[in-house]
């Protein structure tokens, strides 16, 4: 009994320490796991946080940019009133069959939606604010103001109102001979029912429509195969064609990426997914071939002063078709603008995205004429675009051209003969390439 005290007591002290130690381990392990739900809980917690504020400013903005019913409801009430008329009225309004889509909307003062009537698809678009005026940072067109469609009054004539219209025609275009037939198209757009006679309603909403750039555009280059056809209109919304293929390059990031991408590598990760190269040579083309519509057109020159990938698509035959005319804007206009536009530097004398005035610093006004004509500023757009993927035996003297395009300066009227020398080699350069594929 003796003899087997001390290892019985030894057995019984190992016995404790061997305790003590497992409930040492299991007292750790269960800090440790509840540091570790803890973690994860505020992980958790901060996750739902982060994710609720996204949605939540997602949707602010979705619900401030995205104000297509507001829209149809301000023409349906003016158009039920008898206010307004237009070719659309009747199937937006009673019939339902033309539909709002999938927004689009970049601003809220121009809302663009896609849109459906009948079996035709199409882009909707349609303004909206309580403010008329000018920007010559944003469009170079009135916004709407709360009595937009107060014009022509009532007890107008149609002779009266034609008056109107060629006064307003000569003031954004110019003195031009051909104003007649811009004035006598513009009035057979106005017949929205083609009955030969133009209603106060019509009258009303042609004019609204008249106030904007894109429409008159599209009136200008009808039957050009660049430009949406205008299928139809009432008050001042009116729906174009829709462009299968838009913008022309360039990949849509969420904007939490957009900030850690840096900008060389964005303007490479835009060239990713383009066409193969002989298809963007047509596209090329085609822009070449707009610009050569609006400089000296029929019905005076144009200026188009956002030259990104977003104002430009192209269909399945890979045709360029201008997808947003806001800010292409009439010659006369910008000049006119221009001049009325007060300066410290040239940094003051921009309109649009691209289209660049010199400040004359003496008078605090910045000068009519832009600093670059359209070919320059579309090649310095599109070189990249172009460059990419261009066969071995003909980079460099397409880049060469490119960089003489790009040298343009001045408007195009200043220098007609070598703007037009270099539009027509660099066409001739790409057609030769592409004209024995099927893409041509």
């Amino acid at each position: 009994m003796n003899h087997q005290g001390p290892r019985f007591q030894l057995k019984i002290f190992f016995t404790f320490l061997l305790k003590k130690k497992v409930t040492y381990i299991l007292d750790s392990l269960r800090v440790r796991l509840s540091y570790t739900r803890v973690k994860y809980l505020f992980l958790t917690w901060l996750a739902v946080f982060v994710g609720s504020w996204v949605v939540y400013v997602q949707y602010s903005t979705y619900t401030e940019l995205c104000r297509g019913r507001e829209c149809k409801s301000i023409i349906c009430d003016k158009y039920s009133k008898g206010i307004i008329d237009g070719s659309a009225c009747s199937s937006l309004c009673e019939e339902s069959s033309l539909y709002f889509g999938r927004c689009l909307s970049t601003k809220p003062n121009n809302q663009v939606y896609t849109g459906s009537w009948g079996d035709q698809d199409g882009i909707i678009k349609c303004q909206l604010s309580d403010v008329l005026h000018y920007e010559l940072g944003e469009e170079l067109e009135p916004k709407k103001e709360i009595a937009l469609f107060d014009k022509p009054t009532r007890g107008t004539s149609v002779e009266k109102f034609k008056e109107m219209v060629a006064s307003h025609l000569k003031a954004k275009v110019g003195e031009q001979a051909s104003l007649p037939s811009l004035v006598s198209l513009i009035l057979s757009v106005a017949d929205s029912n083609k009955d030969g006679h133009i209603s106060l309603p019509e009258a009303k909403s042609a004019w609204a429509l008249l106030q904007l750039n894109e429409v008159l555009l599209a009136v200008v280059l009808q039957g050009r195969e660049h430009t949406p056809r205008l299928l139809g209109f009432c008050g001042d919304l009116y729906m174009v064609e829709r462009v299968p293929h838009a913008p022309l390059y360039g990949l849509s990031l969420p904007w939490p990426m957009e900030l850690w991408i840096p900008t060389g590598m964005r303007r490479s990760m835009d060239q990713w997914f383009t066409p193969s190269w002989p298809r963007k040579a047509k596209i090329f083309i085609g822009l070449l071939e707009l610009i050569e519509d609006i400089f000296h057109g029929t019905f005076g020159s144009f200026l188009m002063c956002d030259m990104r990938a977003s104002s430009f698509g192209y269909t399945d035959r890979h045709d360029l078709r201008l997808v947003d005319g806001r800010r292409v804007v009439a010659e006369e206009a910008f000049k006119q603008a221009m001049i009325l536009q007060h300066c410290e530097d040239d940094e003051d004398c921009v309109y649009g995205v691209d289209c660049r005035t010199s400040c004359d610093r003496a008078e605090h006004r910045c000068m009519p004429e832009v600093a670059q004509p359209n070919l320059a500023r579309a090649c310095r757009a599109m070189k990249d675009y172009l460059l990419r993927g261009a066969p071995y035996y003909i980079q460099e003297e397409l880049e060469k051209q490119l960089y003489a395009c790009m040298a343009l300066k001045g408007s195009a009227e200043q220098m007609e003969m070598e703007h037009s020398l270099i539009l027509n080699n660099l066409k001739t350069l790409l057609w030769k390439q592409i004209s024995h594929t099927n893409d041509s």
